[in-house]
C-alpha cells in the first residue's frame, strides 16, 4: 500500500480518506490511475482536475459509507466502483449493528483488491465469467439458518460478518491456537484458494512443481482438515511451512503461501513510501541503514524482496513490543518457505505480464490488459 498526497494543497492522506483534512475537498479513489484524487462538483457528478477534469460519480455503496472508490461517469455505466461489482451478498444496511461490520470489511476488501490491481491479475466477476469469477459473500451469523464458516469455493469467498468484530476475531483466535488472524489476512488467504484455481490448477507444468514444492493436492481435502484439527501439527513443522494450518493440505500450503506473499509485498511497498531506511546485512557498526526504494510490486526475484523484508518484519515486530502488542509478524522464512514464495512470486508475474479476457456475447473481452 502507497501513500497519497492531495493533489491540490499536497496533504498527506491515506487509503481511506474521504476528505482533506487540510483544504476540505472532497477525495475518491481512482482504481485505473491508482490515485486519490481530489473532486470539484457534485453532488453526484464529480470532476477530477488532477484526471484532466474527468467526470466520475462515486460507487453505489458510498451512500452506506463503506466505499470511496470512483466509477466514470457515463450513461449506463455499472454503479459499482471496480472492487465492489464483485459483491454477492451484503448485509442488511438497515441493521446499524450489521452495517458497521460490514463497512469493517469494505475496508480491508478494498486493501486486497488495491493489491490484486497493482499485480494485474485477472479479476473477473461472475457476471462476467461464471466459472472463474470472484464474488464475495458477507454473511450475518445472526440471521444465517446454520453456522457461517469463512472460506472460499470455486471462486466464491464467504466472510463471516463476526470477523469484523476485534473481540469475536481474537476468541476464534485463542480457540484455534492461531499465532495471527486478521481481516486482510482472510481475505489474502481465500483469494489464494481462487488463483490455485485459475493459474495453478489448469497448467500440468505448474501443477507438477507446486506438488514438488506444497505436496500432492489429491488426497480428500476434508478428511485433511479433520485430521488438522483432531492431532497437533507435525514436529518440526516450520521448517517447511510457514504456519502450522499450511500443514492440514497442499492447497491450504499454498493458500498461506500466497497471503503472506502479499503480506510482504504491500507491507514493503508501505514501509517505502514512509522513507524507511533498512539494510539486508547488518553493516560493521550492527547499524540497519540503506533505504527501501523500490516498487516491491514490480519485483520478480523472491530473493529481492526477501532481503528487505527480514530486516522489515524485525524492525516491525519490535514497534509493536516497545508499546505492549503482540509481533506484527510471528512468522519464519526457511529457505523452503521461501521457495514455495518464489513459486508464488513467478505465478503471480508471469500472469500479470499477459492481457487476459473473459467470454463475451461477441467473442472474449480483454481484462487487466497490461498497459
Amino acid at each position: 500500500m502507497r501513500l497519497f498526497r492531495c493533489d491540490h494543497c499536497g496533504h498527506l492522506l491515506y487509503f481511506e480518506n474521504i476528505r482533506c483534512e487540510r483544504c476540505g475537498r472532497p477525495l475518491g479513489y481512482a482504481p485505473d490511475a491508482n490515485a486519490l484524487v481530489s473532486l470539484e462538483g457534485g453532488p453526484e457528478v464529480f470532476t477530477a482536475p488532477f484526471l484532466d477534469n474527468h467526470e466520475f460519480v462515486f460507487c453505489a455503496n458510498a451512500a452506506h459509507g463503506a466505499c470511496n472508490w470512483l466509477v466514470p461517469h457515463a450513461a449506463g455505466a455499472d454503479p459499482y466502483c471496480r472492487a465492489c461489482r464483485h459483491n454477492e451478498l451484503v448485509p442488511d444496511v438497515d441493521d446499524p449493528v450489521a452495517l458497521t461490520q460490514w463497512q469493517v470489511i469494505e475496508r480491508a476488501k478494498k486493501r486486497l483488491i488495491y493489491s490484486l490491481l497493482r499485480l494485474r491479475l485477472p479479476l473477473a466477476t461472475r457476471n462476467e465469467d461464471a466459472v472463474h469469477g470472484l464474488s464475495f459473500r458477507f454473511l450475518n451469523e445472526a440471521a444465517a439458518p446454520a453456522p457461517v464458516l469463512t472460506g472460499h469455493e470455486s471462486g466464491i469467498i464467504t466472510i463471516a460478518l463476526a470477523e469484523a468484530d476485534d473481540a469475536a476475531r481474537e476468541y476464534r483466535r485463542t480457540r484455534l491456537n492461531e499465532p495471527y488472524r486478521t481481516l486482510l489476512g482472510h481475505f489474502r488467504h481465500e483469494v489464494g484458494h481462487h488463483y490455485w484455481d485459475i493459474l495453478v490448477g489448469p497448467s500440468q507444468e505448474d501443477r507438477a512443481e507446486f506438488r514438488r514444492l506444497f505436496g500432492d493436492e489429491t488426497p480428500d481435502y476434508g478428511a485433511a482438515l479433520a485430521a488438522y484439527y483432531s492431532r497437533p501439527a507435525p514436529d518440526n513443522w516450520q521448517q517447511s511451512h510457514i504456519s502450522a494450518y499450511a500443514t492440514a493440505h497442499p492447497w491450504e500450503d499454498f493458500a498461506e503461501t500466497f497471503a503472506h506473499y502479499l503480506h510482504v509485498v504491500d507491507t514493503t511497498e508501505m514501509a517505502a513510501a514512509f522513507g524507511v531506511r533498512l539494510r539486508p546485512e547488518v553493516d560493521q557498526r550492527g547499524e540497519l541503514s540503506a533505504q527501501l526504494d523500490f516498487d516491491p510490486y514490480a519485483v520478480s526475484r523472491i530473493e529481492d524482496l526477501i532481503d528487505n523484508w527480514v530486516p522489515l518484519s524485525s524492525l516491525i515486530n519490535n514497534l509493536n513490543r516497545a508499546v505492549g502488542q503482540h509481533d506484527a509478524y510471528p512468522f519464519v522464512l526457511t529457505p523452503e518457505v521461501i521457495d514455495k514464495l518464489g513459486f508464488v512470486a513467478r505465478l503471480v508475474h508471469e500472469a500479470g505480464a499477459v492481457q487476459w479476457t473473459v467470454p463475451g456475447i461477441d467473442g472474449p473481452v480483454p481484462i487487466n490488459a497490461p498497459a
